[in-house]
């Protein structure tokens, strides 16, 4: 029972607006004596004479500091990137830091073996498809095509020469007739004709 009466006095809600302003409206002049009043008034003004004091000092010590940042030749803007330089460093300097970028290094090397890897293999489907049966009937095909039109153009034929060669040729024999006066198409309409 005793416990019971001891947790209604111990009140455990926050106070409200209204409970604050009911504390501030009681009087406590009334609860001191007249002697502590005293002692309490002269307290008072030591302290806003302190206060006072400790303003005007601090004045004092801004001003000299101002003259000597003046004389040195520091201005605000040599200020900002000194601090900002300093806060670079500390924040650097963070196990936070170091371990985020170690992490992040670590990962862009990671990144980079990947992608190295990604290119080699690309690389080897390309070598690939370039031996394969398909892309050699198709390199065959483009030479047979090219030769019969160097052909019908009026060169004459190399049959079993290599790619490079049949194209060569063609832009040889491309270069022969347009000096020899025989106009070429030079656009597709043209050359559909």
């Amino acid at each position: 029972m005793e416990a019971q009466q001891a947790q209604g006095l111990l009140e455990t809600q926050p106070l409200h607006e209204t409970d604050e302003e009911t504390v501030t409206d009681i009087d406590f002049t009334s609860m001191i004596s007249e002697e502590e009043r005293e002692e309490l008034k002269i307290e008072l003004a030591k302290l806003e004479d302190e206060i006072s004091t400790l303003r005007q000092v601090l004045a004092a010590k801004e001003k000299h500091l101002a003259e000597i940042k003046q004389k040195l030749g520091i201005n605000l803007m040599n200020e900002l990137k000194q601090n900002f330089s300093k806060s670079w460093h500390d924040m650097q300097t963070t196990s936070a830091y170091k371990k985020t970028h170690d992490t992040l290094s670590h990962a862009g090397q990671k990144a980079t073996a990947a992608i190295s890897n990604v290119g080699t293999a690309i690389s080897k489907k390309f070598g690939d498809m370039r031996n394969s049966p398909t892309f050699k009937s198709f390199e065959e095909k483009v030479e047979t095509t090219v030769s019969s039109l160097k052909t019908k153009v009026g060169g004459t034929s190399h049959s079993g020469g290599s790619f490079e060669e049949v194209l060569s040729s063609t832009a040889h024999a491309s270069a022969q007739g347009s000096t020899t006066g025989t106009p070429l198409p030079e656009n597709e309409e043209e050359l559909q004709c």
